[in-house]
């Protein structure tokens, strides 16, 4: 009897870790789902952030990540119809895929230039309008129509936002965070902190500001020009050995020696190579950015 309620006992520990344990498990793996729904959604919200500050709102993310997959494949097909070596090919691939993330890259880079051109204007619009009496809400969205092409898109959204809502601070934060410039970070701040305790010190500011922008753009432009063949040396480094792998991979001998297993290794190592040494390059010549800090 002693045994029988001793091995019941133990048999009734057992199920009970087990339960636990299934238990710890069930809940340990959808904490592990969670976390990895909340990152892809982070990322989707980066990569859309992203895609609107380029200028390209209309395309979701899903559909850049399609469009990126149908580029790989174009090009790897593309490749290997014409030149029959499977390194080749998957060179091609993955500079495919990489094509769409540089263009938007690219067009992000040149709206970033010319808005960062086009602040010292977008003061002095609003130092004319805050002096005539303007609201500074109205004074914000007039820029659409008023301030510099660059930024029309971004103020204008704002206006509409701000006709809908009422609420001056959560579209300015909303206009922040598309913009995603430090400099419009401290106008929009200092019109932010003019609208809630108000001041007679905001036109001298704005001034002091625009004076101090037109300053930085020039010591930019003059550092830019000087650097401008370092960027152009890495992009003519990286692709000249490219373009004579291309035309010795036309003749026969070339298609033989390339489409081995040696000579794919010997491929996807210069490609790795390349991408290293044209990330190195392009950071060597990238003038150093003003960091953002009223997220």
């Amino acid at each position: 009897m002693v045994t029988d309620a001793w091995l019941g006992a133990l048999l009734g520990g057992v199920l009970a870790a087990g339960v636990l344990l299934i238990a710890s498990a069930t809940r340990r793996s959808g904490r592990v789902a969670e976390r990895r729904a909340s990152s892809r959604q982070r990322a989707g919200e980066r990569l859309r952030l992203r895609l609107l500050r380029a200028g390209i709102p209309g395309l979701s993310p899903a559909g850049f990540v399609v469009l990126s997959v149908l580029a790989a494949v174009i090009a790897a097909a593309l490749a290997e119809a014409l030149l029959s070596v499977p390194g080749f090919a998957l060179a091609a691939g993955c500079a495919g895929a990489a094509l769409p993330w540089a263009l938007v890259n690219w067009r992000l880079a040149a709206r970033r230039s010319a808005t960062r051109g086009a602040w010292p204007d977008v003061v002095d619009h609003l130092v004319a309008a805050v002096r005539s009496g303007v609201a500074l809400p109205e004074a914000v969205a007039a820029l659409a129509t008023l301030g510099p092409e660059a930024t029309r898109e971004q103020f204008s959204r704002f206006g509409r936002d701000f006709r809908a809502t009422g609420a001056f601070a959560r579209c300015a934060d909303a206009l922040k965070e598309e913009l995603a410039d430090p400099v419009a970070d401290r106008i929009i701040e200092t019109l932010k902190m003019a609208r809630e305790v108000g001041g007679t010190e905001l036109v001298s500011v704005l001034r002091a500001l625009a004076a101090s922008l037109r300053e930085d753009a020039a010591t930019r432009n003059e550092l830019h020009a000087r650097q401008t063949w370092v960027v152009n040396a890495a992009r003519l480094g990286v692709a000249a050995p490219w373009l004579v792998l291309a035309l010795l991979a036309t003749r026969p001998e070339g298609r033989e020696a390339y489409g081995t297993a040696a000579g794919t290794t010997v491929i996807v190592v210069a490609a790795v190579v390349s991408v290293v040494a044209y990330r190195v390059m392009i950071a060597i010549g990238r003038l150093p950015e003003e960091r953002r800090w009223f997220r």
